[in-house]
């Protein structure tokens, strides 16, 4: 991928009203962790090489299992769906109950499904037990390189 490849803008929209979600936090760390996400693409000619733009919408539980049944069959509530025309689906929802299961904040739970939806668009994938294992570490450490930048960015 060229070095100079334009970023895609990344907009945020919060669909719900059942967590409280700070769309700018989520907004500021999507951008921050996306140099990550294009440096780590698998392959150059992935989805997110040719974006102009990422949609990113946070919705509840119940959106995102009409989500589900539509484009992939299954009925049930999910943690995020990402399209290759760069839409990311995610549930605060279900973001708040897994960080409770975990004793993780809830913030943090629903800003890695968005980077977990951009190394998506990077060409990651999660369907082997290793691929699971290895796109969990970089997404992790893509948000990790995140939050650092975003704390880094607030102090001055």
């Amino acid at each position: 991928m060229s070095e100079l490849a334009p970023r895609p803008e990344i907009e945020v929209g919060d669909h719900q009203d059942t967590v409280a979600v700070d769309v700018a936090q989520i907004r500021a760390l999507a951008e921050a962790a996306l140099p990550f996400c294009l440096a780590k693409a698998e392959r150059g000619d992935t989805p997110l090489a040719g974006l102009g733009e990422i949609d990113v919408a946070i919705v509840d539980d119940a959106a995102i299992a009409a989500v589900h049944a539509e484009f992939l069959d299954d009925p049930t509530p999910t943690d995020v769906i990402t399209f290759d025309h760069g839409e990311i689906v995610v549930s605060a929802e279900t973001a708040a109950a897994r960080a409770a299961e975990f004793g993780n904040d809830p913030a943090r739970e629903l800003a890695l499904y968005v980077v977990h939806g951009l190394m998506h668009l990077a060409g990651w994938r999660d369907q082997g037990e290793a691929e699971a294992a290895a796109m969990a570490a970089a997404q992790e450490e893509a948000l990790a390189a995140a939050e650092r930048a975003v704390a880094e960015a607030g102090r001055d």
